[in-house]
């Protein structure tokens, strides 16, 4: 199996890109801060779970790389209220974004929670 396969790394990715394509409507003053953050946090939640997939030969180096996906995931949601508050999105689509959020955390939880059941002895 490939990471790409697990169901955590493909919602992940799909939200990083629908949060791709909503902030290039975000004001070009926030294209080094805002913008930039929220799509880097989105980003390193797959790119950090894709770390923790090739350690899973080192069980302490998965839950590590796979904590750090999570903390990014919370980031993002941080990210996300703030768009909310600048008015840089609306409520649907932040109670759209926060939800598909909330349950990419709940599958990197269940992958730091079932180690085993990803192939790490």
């Amino acid at each position: 199996m490939k990471f790409q396969d697990l169901i955590a790394y493909k919602k992940g990715f799909s939200l990083s890109m629908k949060i791709f394509h909503i902030s290039k409507s975000f004001p070009k003053e926030e294209q080094y801060s805002l913008t930039d953050q929220i799509r880097r946090s989105s980003r390193s939640v797959c790119a950090n779970l894709a770390e923790a997939y090739r350690k899973r030969k080192y069980p302490k180096s998965y839950t590590l790389k796979l904590t750090d996906s999570d903390a990014e995931n919370s980031e993002t949601q941080v990210w996300l209220e703030f768009a909310l508050e600048c008015e840089y999105i609306d409520k649907s689509m932040f109670d759209e974004l926060t939800s598909e959020s909330e349950e990419v955390g709940k599958l990197l939880n269940y992958m730091i929670l079932n180690p085993e059941k990803f192939g790490v002895k």
